[in-house]
């Protein structure tokens, strides 16, 4: 694990570099949508998807840079959900990424109007990655638009949104975030793996790997929101329980949360046994996010 974080910090300024070739220039008019849609990117943040995307492009024996175009696509939509789920007729929150929320800086319309323009953009930006014998723009895009849709992504807020202030089960959690967070991980996994002309039998690994990877992802973050302190999350801790929001920790309580992420991580390992040695980043990046602290 010892050369992970530099490995990790290499990769954020890969992807760093790429979105910023790939989104317009503040310069661009209308100047404000694109400083707003650049203060949202560049805010920081871990880049998890894109970095899966490349670290699974790399274990299915690709080219990382022909996934770059679909890493970038998955941070954009990511970050474009984040700013919508910020806005005070959703979550409501005035921080993230240890800075103001979108909303507090440029208004709620054009919030509204930066997140539309990063869910656009990811259309344009995945349909440069480069075809391989088995898969096409065509896969690309379908694969991304069906988890930003309202099957998965969009229908995972929409159960978040009904939830609040109802109490519920450990099997109506599991529907929520295996829409909302499990999805765009599980998919940025796949789009990697895509991007190298990947086996069947690989991609449906990868596929196993994202999905408990994401849902372990969701059970570790409701922990660190009643664990840790603004400071350190940068965002607001405590929100959950402030609306009235059915997590992990409200329903199995903190010890047995932790035992849930910890199976599920196991089971997301166990499907990297047919990369062998190459899956050695994957297996790193689910060992590292287990035992994160914000």
């Amino acid at each position: 694990m010892d050369d992970l974080k530099p490995w990790l910090r290499a990769k954020q300024k890969e992807v760093d570099s790429a979105l910023g070739r790939f989104l317009p220039r503040e310069s661009t008019k209308p100047q404000t949508i694109h400083k707003a849609m650049r203060y949202s990117i560049f805010a920081g943040g871990k880049r998890l998807r894109p970095i899966l995307c490349l670290a699974a492009a790399e274990a299915c024996g690709g080219n990382t840079d022909d996934a770059l175009a679909p890493a970038c696509a998955t941070e954009l939509m990511h970050t474009y959900s984040l700013v919508h789920d910020d806005l005070p007729s959703m979550d409501d929150d005035d921080l993230r990424r240890g800075r103001p929320t979108s909303h507090k800086v440029f208004g709620e319309g054009m919030a509204v109007l930066t997140g539309d323009a990063l869910l656009t953009e990811v259309f344009a930006i995945i349909a440069q990655t480069p075809a391989t014998k088995r898969y096409g723009v065509k896969e690309y895009v379908e694969e991304i638009a069906l988890t930003g849709g309202s099957r998965k992504l969009i229908g995972g807020q929409v159960l978040d949104l009904e939830g609040e202030g109802k109490k519920l089960g450990k099997k109506d959690l599991v529907k929520i975030h295996e829409a909302k967070t499990a999805a765009l991980l599980t998919t940025s996994a796949r789009l990697g793996a895509m991007s190298a002309n990947a086996t069947p039998r690989k991609l449906e690994a990868l596929t196993t790997f994202g999905y408990n990877l994401g849902l372990a992802f969701q059970v570790i973050d409701d922990i660190l929101d009643v664990t840790q302190t603004t400071e350190m999350l940068g965002k607001t801790a405590g929100k959950d329980e402030a609306v009235d929001k059915s997590t992990y920790p409200a329903v199995l309580g903190l010890e047995a949360s932790r035992k849930e992420a910890a199976r599920l991580t196991k089971k997301a390992l166990s499907a990297l046994s047919v990369f062998g040695s190459k899956g050695k980043r994957l297996e790193q990046i689910a060992r590292y996010l287990l035992e994160r602290e914000y």
